[in-house]
């Protein structure tokens, strides 16, 4: 019993640790997929205010993949009092036109909904 027992433990740890992976760097997102959204953000001056070193900013990030370099960014540590007179005070900060800010991971559903930019996402012809 006690094999069986440490068989069940070391799977269950393996899964934790599967989950904690994809919690941390999630699905990999194919070159150019959000740029049309991305860059949707940018034309309605939607900006992300964040740190490298942020693992929330990190993720969101991620979740655009190459069309993140189409967001509006700015390096929080870098430009302290423009972050200060955005009202920035975590990470990542996203901050609209109107003066709406949302603080915290957002997610791309919830940015889309807000902003009014469509989430479509490319797809390859390969």
């Amino acid at each position: 019993m006690n094999r069986k027992r440490r068989a069940l433990f070391i799977l269950i740890a393996l899964v934790l640790a599967g989950v904690g992976l994809f919690e941390l760097y999630g699905f990999p997102v194919a070159d150019g997929t959000y740029d049309a959204f991305a860059k949707c953000l940018a034309d309605k001056k939607v900006t992300m205010y964040g740190a490298a070193w942020c693992p929330h900013c990190q993720r969101e990030k991620r979740l655009f993949g190459s069309s993140i370099q189409f967001v509006p960014y700015v390096e929080c540590p870098n430009n302290p009092q423009m972050c200060l007179a955005k009202g920035v005070k975590g990470y990542p900060t996203w901050v609209f036109p109107d003066g709406r800010i949302f603080a915290g991971e957002q997610g791309l559903q919830k940015l889309s909904s807000e902003s009014g930019c469509p989430l479509i996402a490319a797809t390859s012809s390969q």
